[in-house]
């Protein structure tokens, strides 16, 4: 298990469990945040932190799925906020500390597929 992988388990982790002094621990203090959907960008650790203890509803996560390298870690995850239900894939980089360097999150939303293709396909 490559050293980033364990840290962004602890991200995930502690940003569930609501500890922001160890999820601080987790990020660079120069670490970039993105969200490319809405281009927004946050430069900083304490900007980021104060973004996530501010977002708001009461919003639970857990992991789908983790796939590390030693730099690079992805996940997707499964969040709900109240009876809302949505996943993220989050692209987050290392430094050489250990720490997240850069995340770039992707929030997808459904949608009813294109007409024509239902004899191909299985709907869950």
């Amino acid at each position: 298990m490559t050293e980033l992988r364990k840290t962004v388990e602890s991200f995930w982790a502690t940003a569930e469990a609501r500890d922001w002094d160890t999820f601080a621990d987790t990020l660079a203090e120069d670490v970039v945040y993105t969200l490319p959907q809405t281009r927004e960008r946050i430069s900083g650790r304490e900007r980021y932190v104060e973004f996530n203890r501010e977002y708001p509803g009461d919003w639970h996560l857990r992991i789908e799925r983790i796939v590390a390298e030693p730099e690079q870690v992805v996940t997707w995850t499964h969040f709900t906020v109240g009876l809302e239900e949505m996943y993220a894939i989050s692209f987050f980089t290392g430094d050489e500390h250990g720490r997240i360097s850069a995340i770039t999150d992707f929030w997808p939303e459904p949608y009813e597929p294109p007409a024509g293709r239902d004899h191909l396909v299985e709907r869950y």
